[in-house]
C-alpha cells in the first residue's frame, strides 16, 4: 500500500469532520486542501484561527506518522502559529508540511496555509513527539 493511501486510511474523526483532503504524502512532504464552511469561520466571513491551527495540526501529525517506525505513535507536544492573511468562506485552503527537524524523539514540521490562489494565510510550526 502506497503512503498516500495508508494516511487516507488513518482514522482521523475530526479530520474528516473539517473535511481535510489529502492530496500526496512522501515522508519529506504532505499536501492537503480544506474548504472554509461557514461554520469553520469567525465575523466578517473568515476562518477561524483555530480551523487553520486544526488543519495543521492534522498534517504535521500525518507527516509524521508517515515517518514512524513500526509500531510507534505521536502527539503534539508544541503549536505555534503565525496568523498572516485571511480566507474567506467559501474558498479552499491548502496545507503543505515539510520537515524542520526529524529526529529520534521528535519531529518538527512547518505547515504553510495559503488560499488555493497562493496567498499565504499562516505558517505553523509544531512540534511531535515520538511514542
Amino acid at each position: 500500500m502506497d503512503l498516500l493511501t495508508r494516511l487516507r486510511a488513518q482514522p482521523l474523526p475530526f479530520a474528516a469532520l473539517l473535511g481535510i483532503e489529502l492530496l500526496s504524502a512522501e515522508p519529506e512532504k504532505i499536501v492537503a486542501e480544506m474548504t472554509v464552511r461557514p461554520e469553520f469561520c469567525t465575523r466578517p466571513a473568515v476562518l477561524h484561527g483555530g480551523a487553520i491551527m486544526a488543519f495543521a495540526d492534522t498534517l504535521g501529525a500525518l507527516a509524521t506518522i508517515a515517518n514512524l517506525k513500526d509500531g510507534a505513535s505521536t502527539t503534539t507536544i508544541e503549536s505555534k502559529t503565525n496568523f498572516i492573511g485571511a480566507a474567506t468562506v467559501g474558498s479552499r485552503v491548502v496545507g503543505e508540511t515539510t520537515p524542520v527537524h526529524r529526529g529520534g524523539r521528535t519531529m518538527v514540521w512547518q505547515t504553510r496555509v495559503t488560499t488555493i490562489e497562493g496567498k499565504l494565510v499562516a505558517i505553523v510550526m509544531q512540534t511531535q513527539l515520538l511514542l
